[in-house]
């Protein structure tokens, strides 16, 4: 018996839709799970694009305004893509209303802001799930794996990198993204936040740090009308971009071993550029999110000139099996957010969390405002958990 689970979308730009196309495809991928997400609602306050959505997507009605989302008795789960000065406020309502969770990162502009719409979901018991889809890379969920078993021995030192092109244009438009009141903090909070999240996923928790902030592009054109995406505004009026384009950071983790985290959002040349290298005491763990499926993985005990062997994830790996029949059989980035997509489902079905919960966002949140304190004061810092 498989139950029919109302489900909303509110905001719908990229990952709005990327967020529905998944609830589509669950069900072809997991047809053992026991709920089959109905696409009850879109909001969207950009006029005509609910409407388009709706008739796009199959949603039963469109709208304008959340709130109509919040009171609506057929709505039982909520994906929450609205910018990030909105994720605070739409995720407390849709609590307190008892609708069920899936939010974006990094779920508000600080940890105050995560904490309340953990603190929310708490309260009214229902199910939170956050969209820091990179871990949920068979490959990354292998790496974790080895490390754990001691694969490589103590971990000693690890680095983290987001490198994108995505705001290197100087004519990219002065969106949300680049105010701080309703984008926060800029790269930390856009891809800072999975480094973070990966790191903590990787290796526990990150006992201080000490970090470095910049801001290449300072100024920008205020776009004349709505936009999507990183749209261009050539020609506009310039304003001043507020918040980071860039930050790099050092890490010292509870269990002794050392990190560094970089992310930048201006990196000509650079197109998604996103993966991590961990070193222990007998060998590595190298992955790139643009060869996702892939691991080069060093181990033994030669220690010096110790090869590095690529090893391709398959069905005993993470959620492989559900996409591919055999190793080397290529995955995608939409796959990694159908696999949010039914870790989220499996929890409101069992009642217990599956996947990256509100919890992990604020631990994620925890460090962001660490590497803003640090930035700002020149020091090391402590991360408040």
């Amino acid at each position: 018996m498989v139950d029919a689970l109302g489900v909303a979308v509110v905001g719908f730009g990229w990952m709005g839709r990327v967020h529905t196309q998944a609830y589509a495809r669950v069900a072809h991928h997991y047809p053992q799970l026991g709920l089959r997400p109905e696409l009850v609602a879109v909001a969207e306050e950009v006029p005509g694009r609910a409407e388009e959505a709706a008739e796009r997507f199959g949603f039963a009605s469109a709208t304008r305004d959340w709130r109509e989302v919040a009171a609506d008795p057929r709505v039982r789960a909520v994906s929450i893509t609205a910018p990030n000065f909105l994720h605070r406020e739409i995720g407390v309502a849709m609590a307190e209303a008892g609708k069920h969770l899936w939010i974006e990162k990094p779920v508000g502009l600080s940890s105050a802001d995560a904490r309340a719409v953990a603190d929310a979901v708490a309260k009214a018991g229902v199910q939170g799930a956050v969209g820091f889809n990179y871990r949920n890379a068979p490959a990354v969920e292998a790496a974790r794996e080895l490390i754990a078993s001691g694969g490589i021995g103590t971990v000693t030192h690890a680095r983290i990198r987001l490198f994108s092109d995505y705001a290197a244009h100087p004519e990219g438009a002065l969106t949300w993204r680049y105010e701080r009141e309703r984008g926060g903090s800029g790269v930390l909070g856009d891809l800072a936040s999975h480094g973070a999240d990966l790191a903590r996923f990787l290796l526990g928790d990150i006992a201080s740090l000490t970090a470095d902030t910049a801001v290449f592009v300072p100024e920008r054109a205020r776009p004349t009308g709505a936009t999507a995406g990183h749209s261009r505004a050539a020609g506009g009026e310039l304003g001043p971009v507020e918040n980071e384009d860039y930050v790099s950071c050092l890490l010292r983790f509870a269990s002794g071993a050392r990190g560094v985290l970089e992310a930048c959002r201006v990196s000509v040349g650079e197109q998604n550029n996103y993966g991590f290298e961990v070193h222990g005491t007998r060998g590595a763990v190298f992955w790139d999110f643009r060869r996702m499926n892939e691991l080069g993985v060093s181990r033994g005990t030669s220690y010096q000139d110790q090869p590095v062997s690529t090893v391709h994830v398959g069905p005993g790996d993470g959620e492989f099996a559900a996409f591919q029949p055999g190793a080397a059989n290529a995955m995608g980035y939409d796959d990694l957010k159908v696999i949010e997509a039914y870790r989220f489902l499996r929890s409101v079905a069992e009642g217990v969390p599956h996947g990256a919960t509100l919890a992990d966002a604020v631990h994620s949140a925890d460090v962001l405002d660490a590497m803003a304190r640090s930035a700002e004061q020149g020091a090391w810092v402590p991360v408040t958990v």
